[in-house]
């Protein structure tokens, strides 16, 4: 698959979107909306009201920093590329499955960064899922036992790749 160095924002949005799904530790609840009315002889009127939810507040087990490895982060699972710096990485191991994600850049080409994962992880018995891209980000997806899943996204520009790595895998395995 080739890339080319001018990205479409439409792909790096992708990317950026999945890295902040990847990170997101745990979401809000849904906005609690309320809706009321009263009726005056023929008419009806209505009126809605929107209460936000309290920011979310995050469970034990679960770990985001920016900048290094999150303590207790899986590297047996998720290696951190020779070569790569750390932008960011999480870790939730509070429920089932576990979800552990990196964000990382390298000086290396695509490709480069799609074989070591790939060879990574199916050296721990994740298959691969056919299909290289996602519009024109590439992106892999991995599964073992049928209910753990890894899914690998790079985009590079400028000669720079920038990946991510998320995994929901059985809390054992995120060790």
């Amino acid at each position: 698959m080739t890339v080319t160095k001018n990205l479409k924002p439409t792909g790096l949005a992708v990317l950026a979107a999945g890295a902040m799904l990847a990170l997101a530790a745990c979401s809000p609840a849904a906005p609690d909306v309320t809706s009321s009315s009263a009726g005056t002889s023929a008419a009806a009127s209505s009126t809605s009201t929107v209460t936000a939810s309290a920011s979310p507040t995050p469970s034990p087990g679960t770990s985001a920093t920016v900048g290094k490895i999150v303590e207790g982060f899986p590297e047996s699972l998720i290696p951190v590329m020779p070569g790569a710096t750390v932008i960011s990485s999480s870790l939730d191991k509070a429920k089932q499955p576990a979800t552990a994600a990196l964000v990382a850049s390298i000086t290396a080409p695509t490709a480069a960064v799609m074989d070591f994962y790939t060879k990574h992880l199916e050296g721990q018995g994740f298959k691969a899922v056919p299909g290289d891209a996602v519009g024109t980000v590439a992106s892999k997806d991995f599964v073992r036992n049928d209910n753990e899943t890894v899914n690998v996204a790079v985009v590079e520009a400028a000669g720079v790749s920038t990946f991510t790595i998320g995994a929901n895998v059985a809390v054992e395995s995120a060790k």
